[in-house]
């Protein structure tokens, strides 16, 4: 039986340096990068997303930023499907594939191969629990799916319309089925709480100053509805309140500076469930290193 290729995973909460790190051991496995960010999937979303620049690329060779239109639906099936191409690719050149990013649905979707159900989207259906509250669909779902919504998170409204979706079709989520393509390595990058909340704070300031106003109202001029940007959460939503009318420029910054700063603490909750992961600071950076060059040499 041929060995499972070996893919390195760099994962963490926002704003915590994933990015950065992923290129400098890049540079020293010939590694190249694999995007799992459910956002920076999306062109003209730059400044917003925190997109890595070419400059900060150093030469090291990027996959799955700006792939679709804002526009167009997106979705884990879809990233599955693209991320797994990039990977084939990379090591048809011999080098090796390392994903980085934030969007642990999107990770756990590729090292685990996950299938998901086939459900199509119905749009109608979709449209009329979106106008629902998150507490009445979670009652709904509790109703009529209750392992689905045991295991749920509580606070995706996205995630809990599509369960809605699948059980009112086909009666309930089946469980997901998984394999293992590849050999993983997952590295958990980690900062204290008072350094991160530091962190998402000047970098969202810095992000203001840099044009990130002039972002988004370009994309709405290119035609993304509010609606839509609404619905890309964080930066693009308060944004789109504060430029609407419907908030402060004050009050847009204390709420959005909240609001990732709730986002991180969610996705530190999902990765912390899988055991796998092993964590570092960015101060760890020879650890890392020494653990990666260690897991490419071990047959």
């Amino acid at each position: 039986m041929s060995a499972k290729p070996k893919l390195i995973v760099i994962l963490g909460p926002t704003a915590v340096g994933k990015s950065d790190l992923a290129v400098e051991l890049a540079k020293d496995i010939h590694g190249e990068i694999v995007s799992a960010d459910s956002r920076q999937i999306y062109r003209g979303m730059t400044i917003g997303t925190g997109k890595i620049t070419k400059k900060e690329m150093l030469g090291v060779p990027h996959h799955l930023l700006d792939i679709v239109e804002p526009m167009t639906e997106y979705n884990v099936t879809k990233y599955q499907r693209d991320a797994n191409k990039a990977i084939k690719g990379i090591l048809e050149r011999q080098n090796t594939p390392i994903i980085c990013g934030g969007t642990g649905f999107y990770i756990q979707a590729v090292i685990n191969d996950v299938v998901y159900p086939s459900v199509k989207p119905n749009k109608i259906l979709r449209a009329k629990l979106e106008k629902k509250t998150l507490t009445s669909l979670l009652r709904q779902l509790e109703r009529l799916d209750k392992k689905t919504f045991d295991r749920i998170d509580k606070n995706n409204k996205v995630k809990i319309v599509r369960a809605l979706e699948i059980v009112l079709t086909i009666g309930s989520v089946p469980p997901v089925q998984t394999s293992q393509p590849y050999n993983v390595l997952q590295i958990g990058v980690i900062a204290p709480d008072e350094v991160l909340k530091e962190r998402i704070y000047k970098r969202l300031i810095k992000r203001l100053k840099v044009g990130m106003l002039r972002e988004i109202r370009k994309l709405h001029d290119n035609g993304v509805s509010w609606k839509r940007m609404e619905g890309f959460g964080l930066e693009y939503r308060y944004l789109t309140r504060y430029l609407t009318g419907q908030i402060t420029k004050d009050q847009m910054i204390e709420q959005l500076n909240s609001a990732i700063w709730q986002y991180a603490r969610r996705q530190k909750g999902w990765f912390r469930r899988d055991r796998n992961i092993q964590w570092f600071e960015l101060k760890d950076k020879n650890r890392i290193a020494k653990l990666i060059r260690k897991f490419m040499t071990k047959k």
